[in-house]
């Protein structure tokens, strides 16, 4: 079979099945499992696919058929252009938190340019997206992240391996900020922010196959955020910045509980489809 047939194959299949984007699923799919550039499969569509990419491509297929995201199926995602493993513990890094990476970039390279370091604490690190692309994008960045999840830490101690900035991360199991001392010029999270009602209602490729501890945000979806700032002061260098993940409808809440805590909102960003989705904040510094 050759690669044309074998897309045209698995094309047809999520068509049939109902699958949203068929034609674009299919690729992904495909140039994914054999490892291929998108354009590959065009440029060598008429080349033999081999008998087990042939037979992988259909054992996924049959997954994604039954309702398994794509790349929990690939076992990585991309993120900021590079590819982040994944695992159970950890949540799927999505597109729209790469607007936090970019709100925070400024901020690490000026730091690191005045003060000739940049220490990062990123509080439920997952896969260390977060973390790990401020390490790749900044070279001599330092980063912790932290997780409740051992499974999460060591899918993002693997992930640091792969992308060279190992010697500059470092991991430790705690629940937000209970095992961590020192402080940081940068503290940065994505935290759980689905409130609990709301969990049954998400789109089961989420609810079914994300970890409930990266989604489940309380009550009111607002429980980690409490934990944030009244935590945050005591780990926060002198000018340093605090970058959150919020929910579309989450900006004047998450604004009030760190404005208690003594914060000042320096900047809020929306995402790429134009809902609020980041904040940061800092201390005021004195007179």
């Amino acid at each position: 079979m050759t690669l044309d047939a074998l897309l045209a194959e698995i094309r047809a299949r999520f068509q049939a099945g109902g699958i949203e984007g068929p034609a674009r699923e299919a690729r992904l799919l495909v140039s994914g499992l054999l490892d291929l550039a998108p354009a590959a499969l065009i440029t060598g569509g008429a080349e033999p696919a081999g008998t087990e990419a042939v037979d992988a491509a259909r054992r996924a297929a049959a997954r994604r058929l039954a309702g398994e995201p794509l790349h929990r199926i690939l076992g990585w995602r991309e993120f900021f252009g590079r590819r982040f493993h994944l695992s159970a513990g950890t949540l799927e890094p999505r597109p729209d938190t790469e607007v936090l990476v970019d709100r925070l970039l400024p901020h690490v390279r000026g730091i690191l340019a005045v003060r000739g370091r940049c220490r990062i604490l990123d509080l439920g690190t997952g896969t260390g997206a977060i973390c790990l692309t401020l390490l790749a994008e900044v070279p001599g960045a330092t980063g912790l992240g932290v997780d409740v999840c051992a499974d999460a830490l060591r899918t993002a101690v693997a992930n640091a391996q792969r992308l060279g900035v190992s010697d500059r991360f470092a991991v430790i199991e705690s629940d937000w900020f209970r095992a961590v001392a020192g402080t940081f010029e940068i503290v940065v999270s994505n935290p759980p922010y689905i409130a609990r009602d709301v969990i049954a209602t998400l789109d089961p490729g989420v609810r079914l196959h994300d970890p409930m501890a990266a989604l489940d945000g309380g009550e009111d979806g607002l429980d980690a955020y409490r934990s944030l700032a009244r935590g945050a002061a005591a780990h926060l260098a002198d000018g340093g910045i605090v970058g959150v993940e919020i929910g579309f409808d989450q900006k004047d809440a998450v604004t009030r509980l760190f404005s208690a805590a003594g914060f000042v909102c320096r900047d809020a960003a929306r995402d790429l489809g134009g809902q609020d989705r980041t904040l940061l904040f800092s201390l005021p510094r004195p007179d």
